[in-house]
């Protein structure tokens, strides 16, 4: 198998509705969210973040200055964000407890995933949290064409697509009031994107192949690669490279015989600073 190189990847989120100029939010403001409907009766003042991207999609946004706890954290914070967040208490690296959550007494608490805060609770199930009168906000990308009642990461039953991203940023900018900085980051993505596919298509990655490595039990065991329906999938078929790992599941894992095999012209290295398990 040739590696030609590997490379770092990362996905920042930081994109909302684009249009027209925005208006105010007309509050109360109901928004569905992840199988449920969560009211707003203003702009909330004070949020926790669980979950890096979550967390830096709210700095994007301008909203450091109401972020009031961190956690879930996959590595260091981008650097453009490295002054606001060093004044944000991190309340831990890995799954924060329901008490250090509630102690920074949020309005809100925005999740990065669903069974941190979802059905499963792994920090607290919605319901604790309503108990105590503060409202919660998953991130639409891991729910919308997602089945997370299979355990674990759950399972996507649709592909990955960034209109999940940009309704996340559409509703984050109607829940804090700020639709405008939202237009104005879809507008900086969106050139990122269409000016990565044109580069792709003049370096010829339409005749590149690749497998996306992003972890594996053990050095000496298989790999857990991306499949084609998670988000490195969507990255690989944005840019027109064929991934080599064929099947529709999020994460399988691969006996490295079988990637050898498929002889991809690029390995893809996940960075993840952390070492939970």
């Amino acid at each position: 198998m040739r590696i030609r190189f590997s490379m770092l990847v990362a996905l920042t989120i930081c994109c909302g509705a684009g249009g027209a100029a925005a208006q105010s939010t007309d509050y109360p403001l109901a928004i569905e969210n992840c199988g449920r409907t969560v009211l707003f009766e203003n702009a909330p003042e004070r949020a926790v973040t669980i979950g890096q991207s979550t967390t830096e999609l709210l700095y994007a946004l301008g909203l450091g200055d109401r972020v009031v706890g961190t956690a879930v954290w996959f590595n260091d914070v981008l650097a453009e964000y490295r002054t606001i967040n060093a004044s944000v208490p991190r309340l831990a690296d890995n799954d924060p407890s329901f008490e250090s959550v509630v102690s920074k007494r949020p309005q809100l608490v925005a999740a990065q995933f669903e069974w941190h805060v979802g059905p499963a609770g792994a920090v607290g199930t919605r319901e604790q949290f309503d108990d105590l009168g503060i409202t919660t906000y998953i991130m639409p990308p891991d729910c919308v064409g997602k089945d997370n009642t299979t355990g674990g990461d759950g399972t996507r039953t649709t592909p990955f697509r960034m209109d999940s991203i940009y309704r996340a940023i559409a509703e984050l900018g109607a829940i804090f009031d700020v639709q405008d900085r939202g237009a104005a980051l879809t507008a900086k993505l969106k050139s990122r994107t269409h000016a990565a596919m044109k580069k792709a298509r003049k370096l010829g990655a339409e005749n590149l192949s690749a497998v996306v490595w992003f972890s594996s039990p053990d050095i000496k065991l298989d790999a857990y690669v991306a499949g084609r329906n998670g988000v490195p999938g969507y990255m690989m078929e944005a840019l027109g490279i064929r991934n080599v790992i064929e099947t529709d599941e999020e994460w399988p894992l691969v006996g490295w015989e079988t990637i050898a095999k498929a002889n991809p012209d690029i390995i893809v290295i996940a960075r993840m600073d952390r070492r939970r398990f």
